[in-house]
């Protein structure tokens, strides 16, 4: 097979790049092989030319490598780390190229920590892959002509950040991305966080400029694929409260949380509101005490505890269960058994927000803290990424909308919550978006606890992935739903 591809790879110095440039090199597909340096005076590599450059993602590298590029594809190595091929992995990747035609290509991986290797899938990636954290590995084979056109589409973009980011956006347009689910070559894993400890990095504030740039980029894609939403459109909302017996409603999913539940429960009752509210509890079949602690609170009247007739609920029917419940409020406001309001206000400000934004859906501040109500990092997740204009529009790009979460019922009656449970908040709040203004409170009215029991604190790289593709399949109904309005 003739030499077809150039490479492209990050630079500090080390030692192991020389012996990812012998590999590529010995691939016998590879024609060149650049070093994107990051510093001055770095030293050479046989076999290799270095390029100097300021930003491994900015819109000025992808130009440099396109215009660089003479060979039909162009491979880019996203972080400077060891890339080992596996046996005729390039090929592997030429011949898929060629055979579907995609704009880019990228495979599963062997991933190595302390010099163990483990098996690393990624997931397919689809129409609502929009997430600029979209895992593709360490490799991803470009198509050179294909990528021209995404960057002649793109001349009026200047990115530090977003460049890369923008690149795969625009070239989904021309061709499809491609994975290859084989195991085609090993790298080194340079963030050894566990999933919990991940979870919340696109809103941290110290990342507020990397998420300017990314939300420009999606907005910029979804103007052109005619998925941009206009605010003018949206459903006016005249709340009609006479056929509510309560105005509000906090609704706890729950089991098995004989730890936390009792705190939960107490942060609702001590709520001071000037209007009547009650607490749903639906005890999904808790087995561990769970529905022997709820019970300790059943002669306070604002309390309903319910037990579903059935076994087949995930979070999200438990909420339909109780949203669907006689005696469920004109607004219903989320709160995890895991976690607590803030203070004794938080109820009384989603409602006064509801009633001042004329909205379908609340979503609120919160502060991370650790079992002890000590803060934690990344501290106040304020998601200020979400604004007035274009928040329906970057909740697309972003894994989630904030909490709590708060809607009026009639609407969430009306659109249903998926029956799962991950992303059921996340995919009605996608839904509701769309149709109605969200309105946003900035200052901290719940604490979510982080601990060893949350269920996302550690999880295994197939359940990322799963609840990763669910995510994404929720954003590709909402993209396609977007389109055809």
């Amino acid at each position: 097979m003739s030499k077809q591809i150039t490479v492209f790879l990050p630079y500090n110095g080390g030692e192991h790049t020389k012996r990812t440039v012998s590999d590529l090199n010995a691939s016998g597909v590879v024609e060149t092989v650049y070093l994107l340096a990051l510093q001055d005076n770095l030293p050479e590599i046989k076999n290799s030319i270095q390029l100097r450059v300021d930003s491994i993602q900015s819109s000025d590298v992808v130009r440099t490598v396109v215009n660089k590029t003479t060979t039909p594809y162009f491979a880019f190595i996203k972080q400077d780390t060891i890339i080992a091929p596996g046996q005729f992995a390039f090929e592997r990747m030429l011949n898929v190229a060629s055979a579907t035609d995609a704009a880019m290509i990228y495979s599963d991986y062997y991933e190595i920590k302390d010099e163990v290797t483990t098996p690393h899938p990624v997931i397919d990636y689809q129409a609502g892959s929009l997430r600029d954290d979209f895992n593709f590995g360490y490799l991803m084979l470009f198509d050179t002509e294909k990528a021209k056109k995404a960057v002649k589409d793109t001349s009026d973009e200047s990115f530090l950040f977003a460049g890369i980011y923008s690149l795969r956006l625009e070239i989904s347009r021309y061709g499809d991305l491609v994975r290859i689910g084989e195991y085609l070559y090993s790298s080194i894993e340079q963030d050894t966080r566990r999933s919990g400890e991940k979870l919340f990095d696109y809103v941290d504030p110290r990342n507020r400029a990397v998420q300017i740039e990314m939300e420009k980029a999606c907005t910029n894609y979804l103007k052109k694929t005619g998925a941009f939403l206009t605010t003018d459109k949206f459903k006016s909302i005249d709340f009609e409260d006479d056929k509510f017996e309560f105005t509000a409603s906090v609704i706890i999913p729950v089991r098995n949380r004989v730890t936390t539940v009792s705190d939960a429960i107490q942060s609702v009752l001590m709520q001071k509101t000037d209007f009547p509210f009650n607490l749903i509890i639906v005890d999904n079949h808790s087995t561990d005490g769970t529905t022997e602690k709820i019970k300790e609170f059943a002669s306070d009247p604002r309390l309903i505890h319910l037990i579903p007739e059935r076994h087949d609920l995930g979070i999200g029917g438990c909420w339909n269960l109780g949203v669907h419940h006689e005696k469920c409020g004109l607004f219903a406001i989320q709160l995890d058994s895991d976690d607590l309001y803030n203070d004794e206000n938080t109820i009384q400000t989603v409602v006064d927000t509801f009633k001042k934004e004329k909205c379908a859906m609340v979503i609120g501040t919160y502060q991370m803290t650790n079992f002890k109500l000590e803060e934690i990092p990344p501290g106040i997740i304020d998601h200020k990424e979400w604004t007035d204009d274009n928040g329906p529009n970057n909740a697309l790009r972003i894994n989630g909308l904030g909490a709590p979460r708060a809607f009026y019922t009639p609407v969430l009656r009306e659109i249903k919550i998926p029956n799962v449970s991950y992303g059921e908040d996340y995919g009605v709040g996608l839904a509701i978006s769309r149709q109605y203004r969200i309105g946003r409170i900035y200052h901290p009215v719940y604490l979510c606890r982080r601990w060893e029991g949350n269920s996302d604190s550690a999880l295994s790289i197939p359940q990322v992935n799963a609840h990763n593709y669910y995510k994404d399949k929720l954003r590709t109904f909402e993209l396609k739903a977007r389109m055809r309005n």
